[in-house]
């Protein structure tokens, strides 16, 4: 009984080691599953409810994740980029920040405030500048993880190479 027992276990085991799931989609031809960056211009306006949106396209897959940098100066010739949530803090107890949300097909860059944004000069919000940067959810598995904060950082940790970055165009809604 037991080497039948033994025999069924070791065939079963074969059985299902060798057996292959659905290979998933066809990528685009020439191309890597890779981190990829963006950089968007916005102007944040009461018509568009200080919101501006995004198509990913194609879509990113769902473990992706999507980090926004804020374009905040220039220093030693470098530009200064800022992860999203920014908050700014003004002497009248005002708090403002710029924070962002994404879905699989989009992302959207928002104001928010504890105050009535028309009050403050629109400075703050014409062409702001925006670096996205995709991160395939495979690398949240047994790769170190870089400073989000830092987006030099950022980009070395996953390889990527932001010399031609794609800029996108807004979305009409």
């Amino acid at each position: 009984m037991k080497k039948l027992l033994f025999t069924l276990s070791v065939l079963t085991a074969a059985l299902f080691s060798s057996c292959e799931g659905d290979p998933g989609p066809q990528g685009p031809p020439g191309t890597n599953i890779e981190s990829e960056v963006f950089e968007v211009t916005g102007t944040f306006t009461p018509a568009n409810e200080y919101r501006v949106f995004y198509d990913l396209n194609p879509a990113i897959f769902a473990s992706d994740n999507v980090l926004v940098y804020e374009l905040s100066g220039v220093e030693n010739g470098l530009d200064v980029w800022k992860l999203l949530p920014q908050v700014y803090t003004f002497s009248d107890g005002g708090i403002m920040q710029f924070n962002y949300d994404f879905t699989r097909e989009d992302f959207s860059i928002f104001v928010d405030a504890n105050f009535n944004l028309s009050t403050i000069s629109n400075t703050w919000f014409d062409n702001r500048v925006f670096r996205i940067v995709i991160i395939p959810g495979f690398f949240s598995r047994g790769v170190a993880r870089p400073d989000h904060n830092n987006y030099y950082e950022t980009i070395a940790g996953y390889g990527i190479n932001d010399q031609n970055v794609t800029i996108l165009p807004q979305k009409q809604r």
